[in-house]
Parts: structure tokens; C-alpha cells; sequence
């Protein structure tokens, strides 16, 4: 008998990514170090291994089976540092500071055919003081970007965007304006919504505050305070689906640092109460945020266990309700700074490692969204009925493998048995005749979300499996 798997037994061992003497580093939670489209998987880091650091690239076709080389993409004798990724079918592109100019700038490089070759780098800050933790969000042809930049005396949110896929840039939009520091800004967009949310100490401590454009970012709406505690809140990441806004960020209003969350239903103009989603003896920080669907995937680094892992958790209800913890790393070394990607049903988190006693990059993936392949259900006389679905999360077809033991034993062999797929309020949105064992069926005409799916045989109804639908 076939049962369902769990979540935990989904996710693939590590991947050790670079390999070389010198120390290899992810960045913080606001920008992201892995993106994917499809089957290609691109990840981003930055490295000393030639005397001063550098920014390097490396991609899988693969869906993160395999690896291609380590690609440089910085070359001068300046330090690059802190890079992030964004893909929007073929084009990449990749922003980072530098300190070229003398000063930090923001700079940014693109590739038009996924990663195979790279255009020049473009400087998009030109002012003498210092430009800060990049953070970029693509949406088409439109590609957005905001920093932190302390040229007004203080630190200020800053954005920019390209409406040519990169190609020629617009000027710098000053995003904040009080005398406190905003910093370490993050940046998510959904069709023409921009939604930015960034740290600052306006209230004496420092407290999440965000920001949207609704017409892709040329001008902006008032700010909005999302904390309100006496401790600090800070290191935020944000992700968008349609209209649900997800932020989370780590916050020691508990004596120590926990994962918190928040989100607005309604595209940013009202949010709902602050969920605590870690409850750990040691420090929680630095949450980075992902959504394919209904479902939202949070991964941060965390010392409960003595020293740093990387953990995960989840939401198959778009934040509603949460998952437990899962410790992704168990190594002897510290493991930090993770970044996650969610492509069709395939769960891709990078982070930077000292289990090989300098510092490496390592990739860990879940081929099945961290949801079971399979649900077993009724049984008659030891024997089961299941359903069985994959891929799980699906975006256009899901394989469905149903074994009716029980009307087989019966004499039936030749049954025919009808399955159907119902929303979560129950309207049945299809309906199909299957035999026993394999079938393919075509969902490609179902929105993102969960439906139900059940088949009914001459002698029974089997209930109970759950189906994710994310595009």
C-alpha cells in the first residue's frame, strides 16, 4: 500500500554550490539571491576568491539537478557586495553596490538569454555618498529597484525603474523624507501595484513602514506604519500575489528575536494584525519571503539549536494559517542569510554555509511545493482507495494514479469511475471519467488556488484530497 508522503520527506539534500579557499556570501533578507522561471534556476553571490569581492552568477536547466560553472560578473579592483536577482522569462538581471566610484554606488547588469551571456554594467546611483542593500522586483517589461542612500545627511529610501526592460533607466525617486534613518528597503510588484517596505526609527525605535505606486511607480502613496511595539522591528521582506501583500521581518518585542508577519488582503490599503511565526529559544532573524499561489513560503536563519540553521515554514492558505518550523540545514558550521524561489511546484532556497570551514554557497530544493504527492483514503477490509496527484502544487496538468481495490476484488475490473474537482466552497469545476490506474487530466483552465478532488465508483465516494493550483 502506497502512503502519503509528508512535506519533510520532500526536500532533497544539500548542494554545495562554490568551492573554492575564500569566503562565499548570500545577502540579507531584502533581496533575493535565487529567482527561477521554468526550469531554469539563477542564483547570485558575492566572493573574494580573487583578492576582493566580487559578484558571481551560477544557473541550473534543470530545475536544480545540476549546476553550471560560477560565472564573474564584476571585474574591477573595487569590492562588489551584496548582489540580488530578478528574472522575467529570458532576461535576467542583477543589481549590487560597488565601490568603484570611490564611494558606494548601485549597479546593475542584465542577460537576455537566461544567463548564457552579459551585457555591460550600468551605474544607476551617481551621488557622493553612500548607497545601500539593492532590492529589485521585475513585472514584464518594467523593472524596479530601491536602495537606501544617506545623501540628504541621513538614510532615505531611494527607487528607480526601467520600463525597457532594463535597457535605459528613469531618475532616483526619494521614496521617505524625516530626519530618523530608513534602511534596508524591500521591493515586490504586482501588474502596475508597487509595493516597497522598508526599516526606520521615525518613533525612536525602529518600526516596519511601507509604501505603494499604482501606476508602476510614478507616484506614491502616503506611508503606512505596519509595527507598533517599543522593540525593534527590522531585516523585512515582502512578497505579492494579486491583491494579497505578505511582509515579514524579525522582531524582539519578545525578549528575543522571532519571525513576524503581516498581510493585506486588499492590495496594500489595509492590513491585518501581526502573526508571530517562530517561537524558539534562540534569536529568529532575517525572514526571506516567497509566494506561488495560495501558498507562502518563509525561510530565515535561526540559533535554538546551538548554532545558525536555516528553517522553513509554510502557508497553503495565502498567510492565513501557518505549518510547523522544519529545520532545512544540520551541519556543523553556521548556515545564514537564505533566500527562496518558488517555480510551478519546486521550492528553491540558496544561503551561505561554514560547514567547510570558510564560508560556501548551498542550494537545497523541494520538487513538490512541501506538500504530499498523495493522500490515502478510505479502506475496506484493509484494502485502500487513493487518490493519487502529482505534480502537487500543478499549474497545467496533474497526473492522477486512483487504485479501486475494492470494486476490482468485487468483479468489476472494467469499472469506470468519475473524478471530479470542486472549489473550496464546493461548485464542481470538472468532471471526468478515469479507470483504474494512470490518467492525465488538463487543468490548465483553473485559477490559482485550492480545490478539492474526490472520485466516485459503484460502491463508493473517495474524499479528501487537496489540490494546489499555482501558475
Amino acid at each position: 500500500m502506497l502512503a502519503a508522503n509528508v512535506s519533510q520527506a520532500q526536500w532533497e539534500p544539500d548542494v554545495r554550490l562554490t568551492n573554492d579557499p575564500a569566503g562565499s556570501f548570500t545577502t540579507v533578507c531584502n533581496g533575493w539571491c535565487v529567482a527561477a522561471n521554468g526550469d531554469t534556476v539563477h542564483t547570485v553571490w558575492y566572493d573574494n576568491r580573487d583578492g576582493n569581492d566580487e559578484i558571481y552568477y551560477k544557473r541550473s536547466l534543470d530545475g536544480g539537478l545540476t549546476w553550471g560553472e560560477d560565472t564573474r560578473l564584476t571585474n574591477n579592483p573595487a569590492v562588489s557586495y551584496y548582489p540580488c536577482v530578478s528574472v522575467s522569462g529570458s532576461i535576467v538581471h542583477v543589481a549590487w553596490i560597488d565601490a568603484r566610484d570611490g564611494n558606494y554606488e548601485i549597479y546593475y547588469k542584465r542577460s537576455t538569454d537566461e544567463g548564457l551571456t552579459w551585457g555591460p554594467d550600468t551605474r544607476l546611483t551617481n551621488d557622493p555618498s553612500l548607497s545601500w542593500l539593492p532590492s529589485m522586483s521585475v513585472s514584464g517589461s518594467v523593472v524596479h529597484i530601491v536602495w537606501y542612500d544617506n545623501r540628504d545627511g541621513n538614510n532615505e529610501i531611494y527607487y528607480k525603474h526601467s520600463i525597457d526592460k532594463g535597457l535605459t533607466w528613469g531618475p532616483d525617486t526619494r521614496l521617505t523624507n524625516d530626519p530618523a534613518n530608513s534602511l534596508v528597503a524591500s521591493i515586490s510588484v504586482s501588474g502596475q501595484v508597487v509595493h516597497v517596505v522598508w526599516d526606520e526609527n521615525r518613533d525612536g525605535n525602529y518600526e516596519i513602514y511601507y509604501k505603494r505606486s499604482t501606476d508602476e511607480g510614478l507616484t506614491w502613496g502616503p506611508d503606512t506604519r505596519l509595527t507598533n511595539d517599543p522593540a525593534g522591528s527590522g531585516h523585512n521582506s515582502i512578497a505579492v500575489s494579486d491583491s494579497i501583500v505578505q511582509v515579514v521581518w524579525h522582531d524582539d518585542r519578545d525578549g528575543n528575536f522571532e519571525i513576524y508577519y503581516k498581510r493585506s488582503t486588499d492590495g496594500g490599503l489595509t492590513w491585518g494584525d501581526d502573526t508571530r511565526l517562530t517561537n524558539a529559544s534562540g534569536d529568529s532573524k532575517c525572514p526571506n519571503i516567497a509566494i506561488s499561489g495560495p501558498v507562502v513560503h518563509v525561510v530565515w536563519f535561526d540559533n535554538r539549536d546551538g548554532d545558525e540553521e536555516i528553517y522553513y515554514k509554510h502557508s497553503e492558505d495565502e498567510g492565513l494559517t501557518w505549518g510547523g518550523d522544519l529545520r532545512l540545514t544540520n551541519s556543523f558550521g553556521d548556515s545564514e542569510y537564505p533566500s527562496v524561489a518558488v517555480s510551478g511546484p519546486v521550492i528553491h532556497v540558496v544561503w551561505f554555509d561554514l560547514r567547510d570551514g570558510n564560508e560556501e554557497i548551498y542550494y537545497k530544493r523541494n520538487p513538490t511545493g512541501g506538500f504530499p504527492v498523495g493522500i490515502e483514503n478510505n479502506k475496506k477490509n484493509n484494502t485502500a482507495q487513493q487518490i493519487i496527484i502529482y505534480p502537487n502544487p500543478a499549474s497545467t496538468q496533474i497526473h492522477i494514479n486512483f487504485n479501486n481495490e475494492v470494486d476490482q476484488s468485487a468483479g468489476n475490473k472494467d469499472e469506470k469511475n468519475i473524478l471530479t474537482i470542486r472549489n473550496i466552497i464546493g461548485v464542481e469545476l470538472l468532471s471526468k471519467q478515469i479507470r483504474n490506474g494512470e490518467s492525465d487530466i488538463d487543468v490548465s483552465n483553473l485559477q490559482n488556488g485550492f480545490y478539492f478532488v474526490s472520485v466516485k465508483t459503484n460502491k463508493s465516494q473517495v474524499n479528501g484530497t487537496k489540490l494546489i493550483i499555482a501558475k
